[in-house]
């Protein structure tokens, strides 16, 4: 990335960086002795200073390039994608040399995290993404994780007809959240496209969003997203409100990032699944609630002040711990992507062409929704009403 020619502090090694004779030099962790070492650097010629070879780079510093060079050519939401991940594997090994970097490392990091599969995947895809391309620069000369193995992804499954569509927003205490999921519902928008929406990119006579070439996915042409009149009631009184600036945003009036609208929908399935279990006489055992304490944190700070926990505080901190974790056992985890599924599934079933579909979720080629889009194989009733009418 990008960086200002004067030393710059790295927080997940603690080390003084500089960029010279377009490489990254290693300062050390003394800011005093850092910027010493600059300040000599720089009085003398580029080619007087030794950069270091493939085999002393580190780990920090192959991420680094990697970012930078993300940063400049794809979208923003791909460099937070891989920003957030591999900022993590740098913590993990904070001093490790790019090329001793192993398989095993990599499983061992992905291990320290509860995930799903497919966040799994996305972790060690960060990591061989990184390395592959690393070795392909020349700032490695053999990618020590080219045999890292990448599970599949977790089929998409979560296929949400109007019925329980309306019965989720029930469930959506924050109108700002529920104004971008009902919008991602009527128009099956991807999520990077609902976020970064702008009152500049919608075309208010043809109820549409227009994105540039050089902001649509891909960056191979422009984007448009058409909306019904729902949609278009909702962005049109949010883009009086944000003339400029994303459209979407919270109760705060910042604009919404992945991980909001993730806690966002994590608090409505806890919310749907303590009603579902309340309906189904489920409570948390004080056994359960007993065994947990122990394991919470004694202290708690109060005005700045801090002191011990009450046993009362304890167990209703427990007691929530535990039911919200069983609730989550209870209810559908939604995201904006299975909105998007839905979208694309519902207009299928609806007798909507696939070209038209395809045109309307921002597809270049069309064979995507069959190789992405299976939900109607879980849909017999459908199937079989379609092979009626090919009979006649």
């Amino acid at each position: 990335m990008s960086r200002p020619n004067k030393p710059w502090f790295r927080k997940s090694n603690r080390r003084w960086y500089v960029w010279f004779d377009g490489r990254q030099l290693n300062l050390g962790p003394d800011r005093a002795a850092a910027h010493q070492r600059f300040y000599e650097l720089m009085a003398q010629p580029k080619s007087s200073c030794r950069v270091p070879t493939t085999s002393e780079i580190s780990l920090a510093e192959v991420v680094d390039h990697f970012l930078g060079w993300v940063q400049q050519h794809r979208a923003p939401d791909t460099y937070e994608w891989y920003r957030y991940r591999l900022e993590r594997l740098c913590q993990a090994y904070p001093r490790l040399i790019a090329e001793q970097l192993r398989p095993f490392h990599v499983d061992d990091w992905v291990s320290r995290y509860e995930l799903s599969v497919t966040s799994r995947r996305n972790y060690l895809r960060s990591a061989k993404r990184c390395y592959k391309w690393a070795r392909r620069q020349g700032h490695l000369t053999e990618n020590p994780i080219a045999d890292l193995e990448v599970p599949s992804a977790e089929a998409k499954e979560i296929l949400v007809d109007l019925g329980e569509f309306e019965r989720l927003l029930e469930f959506v205490k924050n109108p700002d959240l529920a104004d971008l999921i009902r919008v991602t519902w009527e128009t099956g928008c991807r999520p990077q496209e609902s976020l970064r929406v702008e009152a500049r990119h919608v075309d208010v006579a043809n109820q549409r969003w227009v994105f540039g070439k050089s902001e649509s996915k891909g960056k191979k042409s422009s984007r448009v997203v058409y909306m019904t009149d729902v949609a278009m009631s909702i962005v049109v009184r949010l883009i009086h409100e944000y003339p400029e600036g994303p459209i979407f945003r919270n109760v705060n009036g910042k604009p919404w990032t992945t991980e909001a609208v993730n806690c966002g929908f994590g608090a409505v399935q806890i919310r749907m699944g303590r009603t579902e279990m309340k309906s189904m006489g489920i409570e948390v055992t004080d056994e359960a609630i007993e065994a947990l304490i122990p394991a919470l944190k004694p202290m708690t700070t109060v005005k700045g002040k801090e002191r011990d926990k009450r046993p009362a505080e304890l167990r209703c901190e427990a007691k929530r711990k535990l039911t919200n974790k069983l609730a989550t056992q209870h209810a559908t985890r939604y995201s904006l992507y299975a909105l998007r599924h839905s979208f694309a599934t519902n207009a299928l079933q609806k007798g909507i062409d696939s070209l038209t579909v395809a045109v309307l979720l921002g597809h270049d080629d069309p064979s995507t929704l069959a190789r992405v889009y299976q939900h109607l194989n879980q849909n017999p009733k459908h199937l079989l009403d379609e092979i009626r009418k090919a009979a006649g």
